[in-house]
């Protein structure tokens, strides 16, 4: 079945290692209701997990869910997750990706 390109779930996956612990938890609170407000669900938060092939550089995966790619790209770019973004540039190392999905 085709289904139309824009109707195709964004996916958020970032690879993250804390640096600062407390000072991290000011991005959790604030994160969540800005992606929310762009339609993100977090499938992802942590969470245990095994490496079963190759190197995952980092212990902690974030997914959140957004309703299309573009939506996914629209809240990275926002405005209002650039000054929440900065907080977790600042506490933390992390590799990201915003990918479609089906």
């Amino acid at each position: 079945m085709w289904v139309e390109q824009s109707l195709m779930p964004g996916f958020v996956i970032f690879n993250i290692e804390i640096k600062k612990p407390e000072e991290y938890k000011e991005y959790i609170e604030k994160v969540t209701p800005i992606a929310k407000k762009f339609g993100g669900e977090y499938i992802v938060r942590g969470g245990e997990s095994k490496v079963i092939e190759g190197v995952w550089t980092y212990p902690r995966t974030i997914i959140i869910k957004f309703p299309s790619y573009e939506k996914a790209l629209e809240w990275y770019s926002s405005d209002e997750y650039k000054p929440i973004k900065k907080i977790r540039l600042d506490n933390s190392v992390s590799n990201g990706i915003i990918i479609k999905g089906v």
